[in-house]
């Protein structure tokens, strides 16, 4: 049994169990779930976390997904080119498909009963994404409203439900062309003030036509297609340019796309039937390996691996028979082979997934380097370069890992959560697994003595961090807080190794914590831009105001929310201005940082250039930046507070 005070948990935060022997366990409390019901009691089983749509991986947009991948299965099997995704008033959602539509006759079971779909015989569909038969049944399960009509031959079939329990069932003729179409309105009383946020929506999309040239979206009127796939992809996500021209290699049922820019770290994209494992897997881990080994092979020096990996950014795409995947949600491939043995035909399973990505780039790679002189001179002054810097801080960088390993991290910077990303424990709980940073005593106390430390775990810095814009990573090193920041945060080897889903700066809302919040920020882009180009980072949102009188209390994030409370509440309510997390005691802050949190994800575009936004925001260049300040002043009337 884990011992917490082991990861940093202080006695007053721990908790025992509770065995009351008086407790009456008899026939009456076994029960039976039928399939809606136990989907909707046990969400997080079918699509993780709840969410209210403001992060990518809510399970709003788990529900869509799971329509999407039903139409894609459609385009994969041959069956219809276009896809029609309407969304009104970020709340309710249409698909519509030109594929084959589901069979009539087994309409209602397809969309109601677990376990029951058309994916179990590989020969119908070979490579899909939706295997398990639960995915529709989830988005009927979890929705207030829930439609779908196919369309066959001249007849239409049309069911309505209302979570998940059947109201209506008719065939009609019609004129359309076949196909299947899904409504679905999100349950608002489990997805609490939910909406669906155009950039993840339009996301979603895009990855979907970057696997699947021919294949075209109208959403919402919008034309989202892709020409070139991989290549695509990667030119419509980095945000720093290329060393060299893109090597884009396709093969039979992979498709792979790599080049080295100069930021730290390395990025990678990676895809199963479509669908964007957000977490790897096998596949990923094979590209990892194979490439570095077969650029290592071809130049025949004594590289090593992470210097021939530094600053690449790459994808992959497979296609494998019955993949098995794992969780539901399908972010994270675990086969091991590229399709399955089959006894009553005495065919044995196919290749690992290691050997079959490994064979093609091993072979694909070195040909095209051999063909591509210049792209091969260019990628390696890129090791060498990183090889130099490396072996430049060797010395630091073994000093720095003893001292974090000395450190005692839980007692002097950590106070740890019980959960962690990819630890095997609960899927719910690694999704749902944060590390707040904030700075001082004051606010990482208030924090920790409001957190639930199965989740949320505190990392308290001292003082404003270094500005580390155009410095090394010999930084990371030397200086003591970024470095033990990287160890509690495992991400020294990459983003991989993780402990966090979400990577939470926390500061005041006054000009020393935009600053700090800004240095950190920094330092993400700087040394680690793929942590935040993954979706890990947040700020966190808390109240600028508290409004309140006897009967009510209203928290308030900004001067409009302010004034709306003012006038709920009547004349004369107590205002309160808080200017720092540590004025906020830890029983109010229990409701900043619970279910009710509010999270701003930090996001880059493809016209976010790293080096120039660094540049002019972080840089030296003191007077350009005053006079944008100048130009650009917004003057407001002063907030007369009570």
């Amino acid at each position: 049994m884990e011992d917490n005070n082991s990861i940093g948990l202080p006695l007053e935060e721990t908790a025992t169990a509770n065995n009351d022997s008086n407790v009456t366990y008899d026939d009456a409390q076994i029960r039976h779930l039928e399939d809606m019901e136990h989907i909707r009691v046990r969400s997080g089983m079918y699509i993780g976390r709840l969410g209210d749509g403001q992060q990518s991986d809510d399970g709003i947009y788990v529900l869509l997904k799971e329509v999407m991948d039903n139409s894609i299965d459609e385009f994969k099997m041959g069956a219809g080119k276009r896809i029609e995704v309407n969304i009104e008033d970020s709340l309710r959602v249409s698909v519509r498909d030109y594929g084959r539509g589901i069979p009539q006759g087994k309409l209602i079971e397809a969309v109601s009963k677990l376990n029951t779909g058309g994916k179990y015989d590989s020969k119908a569909f070979k490579k899909s994404v939706g295997l398990n038969g639960v995915g529709i049944k989830a988005v009927n399960a979890l929705s207030s409203r829930f439609e779908v009509a196919s369309y066959r031959d001249g007849k239409v079939r049309r069911a309505t439900f209302a979570q998940g329990r059947l109201l209506s069932d008719e065939t009609l003729d019609t004129n359309e062309e076949n196909g299947t179409y899904i409504f679905f309105e999100p349950d608002n009383t489990l997805f609490l003030n939910y909406s669906f946020q155009n950039q993840f929506v339009e996301t979603l999309l895009r990855n979907y036509t970057y696997l699947n040239t021919g294949l075209t979206f109208l959403y919402n009127g919008q034309r989202i297609l892709s020409r070139h796939g991989l290549e695509d992809l990667l030119k419509d996500n980095m945000t720093a340019e290329g060393l060299y021209d893109i090597v884009h290699l396709k093969g039979e049922d992979i498709e792979i796309a790599f080049t080295h820019t100069n930021q730290y770290g390395e990025e990678y994209y990676s895809f199963v039937n479509g669908q964007h494992t957000t977490q790897g897997g096998t596949h990923q881990s094979a590209l990892k390996e194979h490439i570095a080994r077969t650029i290592k092979e071809f130049f025949n020096k004594n590289q090593e691996y992470s210097d021939i990996r530094n600053g690449i950014v790459a994808a992959i795409a497979l296609d494998v028979e019955e993949p098995m995947f794992e969780s539901q949600t399908k972010t994270k491939l675990g086969s091991n082979n590229m399709w399955p043995a089959i006894p009553q035909e005495n065919k044995p399973a196919g290749p690992t997934v290691n050997k079959f990505v490994g064979d093609f780039i091993k072979t694909e790679v070195d040909n095209y380097l051999h063909k591509h002189p210049l792209v091969a001179e260019a990628m390696l002054q890129k090791i060498q370069e990183s090889e130099k810097e490396r072996k430049a801080i060797a010395g630091v960088t073994k000093l720095a890992r003893e001292r974090a390993k000395k450190a005692n991290l839980h007692n002097r910077k950590l106070r740890d959560c019980r959960y962690h990303l990819n630890d095997g424990k609960g899927k719910e709980q690694e999704n749902d697994s944060c590390i707040f940073i904030t700075e001082g005593d004051s606010a990482s106390g208030s924090i920790t003595k409001s957190r639930d430390v199965n989740t949320q775990a505190v990392f308290s810095l001292r003082g404003k961090p270094l500005n580390t814009f155009g410095l090394t990573k010999k930084v990371v090193y030397e200086n003591e807080e970024f470095n033990l920041l990287q160890a509690a945060l495992n991400i020294e080897d990459g983003i991989e190794g993780l402990r966090y889903n979400r990577v939470i700066v926390a500061t005041d809302a006054d000009v020393d914590g935009m600053h700090i919040r800004l240095l950190m920020l920094t330092f993400f882009l700087q040394f680690f831009p793929d942590l935040i180009k993954k979706g890990h980072v947040y700020i966190l949102q808390t109240p600028l105001f508290r409004v309140r009188n006897k009967k009510k209390t209203s928290y308030c994030y900004s001067e409009e929310e302010r004034q709306a409370a003012i006038d709920e509440l009547g004349p004369n309510p107590e205002i309160t201005r808080f200017k720092g997390l540590g004025e906020i005691s830890p029983d109010e802050f229990r409701h900043f940082i619970g279910k009710d949190i509010r999270l701003e994800q930090v996001s880059l575009r493809k016209t976010d250039s790293v080096k120039e936004l660094l540049e002019f925001y972080m840089g030296k260049n003191t007077m350009e930046r005053q006079g944008f300040i100048i130009n650009n002043l917004v003057i407001e009337e002063d907030v007369v507070e009570n």
